[in-house]
């Protein structure tokens, strides 16, 4: 009877923790399927009718199947729109960490300010990107921008930045290099502040400093937050668009054309949702590659 009796509240109390538990994950389980759930699957399902401002009015939207999958893909700007959105991704991801390890590596000795100064990198997160974009635009801009009459004064010709189809992409690369630096900086120092000092003078007792500590110590210790640095650089790389809506537009001459901007366009320009539902999803699809060849390299790493 005893025994009967401790166990019955031993085990409501135990049902009372799971209820708890559960009422704790709700709320966010409710936010994710609502904001991130329901987007998702209504994108998927656009994508696949014929959804047009005419839906708006009639409510239908006729089922079509992949067609707009294939419209997109046969259209002569998808070529392009991809050539950008690899260019684009590869040389914003290089510029942001190869500045960001180098500053993190900075900012991990002390000095005066030093605390200022990494306060201040976070500047270009503060803004928000459109107003980052347009102030970005009157420093490119060819006949005022403050950049080409810095360069004038070493006798260069201006640059048309923003109005040249061979520049124009590098110009955008250039300025989400700007806005990415305080995210690849925030990540690196946090790992580097985890690696125990006593490595280094352990290794510095064996001659190894400088370039050769960094090679064979730091790095090796900062493999998993590069890896974390890497993958979220690419998913939000890829969906960039206002800092190339406020800069070019998508232009000159669909120069800086990405996919992001071609699921925009289509979409809120031209008003064919349906297809610019399928851009996004491609996007979509390329993200999800990238994070599961990341989530495997990690657990082949983690056996290893």
């Amino acid at each position: 009877m005893t025994s009967l009796a401790t166990r019955r509240p031993r085990a409501t109390r135990i049902r009372r923790d799971d209820v708890a538990k559960i009422m704790f994950v709700v709320p966010a389980a409710i936010y994710v399927v609502l904001f991130f759930g329901y987007p998702i699957v209504k994108n998927l399902t656009m994508s696949l009718q014929d959804y047009t401002t005419k839906t708006f009015f009639t409510g239908e939207a006729p089922w079509v199947g992949l067609s707009n999958y294939v419209e997109a893909i046969t259209s002569t700007l998808f070529g392009p729109s991809i050539v950008n959105t690899a260019l684009f991704t590869l040389g914003s991801l290089a510029g942001q960490f190869a500045i960001g390890l180098g500053l993190a590596v900075f900012f991990q000795k002390k000095f005066p300010l030093s605390g200022v100064m990494r306060a201040l990198l976070l500047l270009p997160w503060l803004l928000p990107l459109i107003v980052a974009s347009a102030t970005w635009r009157s420093i490119l801009d060819q006949d005022s921008g403050i950049l080409n009459r810095f360069l004038g004064v070493f006798g260069v010709d201006p640059i048309p930045w923003l109005t040249s189809p061979d520049v124009a992409l590098l110009a955008v690369i250039i300025v989400n290099i700007w806005v990415g630096i305080p995210f690849n900086v925030t990540l690196l120092y946090g790992g580097l502040q985890d690696i125990p000092e006593e490595l280094y003078e352990a290794a510095s007792l064996d001659g190894a400093t400088g370039w050769k500590a960094f090679w064979h110590i730091t790095l090796p210790n900062l493999r998993a937050v590069i890896g974390v640095t890497l993958v979220l650089g690419v998913v939000y790389t890829l969906k960039v668009l206002d800092v190339i809506l406020g800069l070019t537009g998508g232009g000159p001459a669909n120069a800086t054309q990405t996919i992001a901007i071609r699921s925009y366009q289509t979409s809120f320009v031209d008003f064919e949702f349906g297809v610019g539902a399928a851009f996004s999803n491609i996007l979509i699809l390329i993200s999800l590659a990238f994070a599961i060849i990341y989530l495997r390299s990690t657990r082949r790493a983690a056996d290893e």
